[in-house]
């Protein structure tokens, strides 16, 4: 078997905020849109997908780093940008809540933590190259 793509699908109760929020503003271009009788899904490309799978004190020193304190869930989703803190402006004058401003990493990124709609965590990093 070989896997060929990974979806994250997210129920927005809020589709249109969640839709202009991750396609407008975050800027995921749409691959697709369908409707059914009464409802509507937007495939958003995000670019190359991984899937990276953390036990909970890995997570929780994830969590200390970038904010200083746990509070994910056991979904998060994060995306690299060219910009963390430009990226983090843009969204947080969207309306996701900054839990966290960029913070350098151990691990040498910027990373950022924001609350986005239809409940997401989201992490916002931009790899700075080199060694930390």
């Amino acid at each position: 078997m070989t896997v060929r793509e990974l979806r994250l699908v997210v129920t927005a109760e809020d589709y249109e905020q969640a839709l202009t929020f991750y396609r407008d503003v975050l800027g995921l271009p749409e691959r697709a849109a369908f409707a059914s009788e009464g409802g509507r899904v937007t495939i958003l490309e995000a670019g190359r997908a991984t899937l990276e799978i953390a036990d909970p004190p890995h997570a929780a020193y994830i969590d200390e780093v970038e904010v200083g304190r746990r509070v994910a869930g056991h979904i998060r989703v994060a995306f690299e940008v060219d910009d963390a803190a430009a990226g983090t402006a843009r969204l947080a004058e969207a309306g996701a809540e900054v839990v966290a401003e960029p913070t350098r990493t151990p691990w040498n990124s910027l990373n950022s933590r924001l609350e986005g709609p239809a409940g997401l965590q989201l992490t916002l990093f931009e790899e700075l190259g080199g060694s930390a």
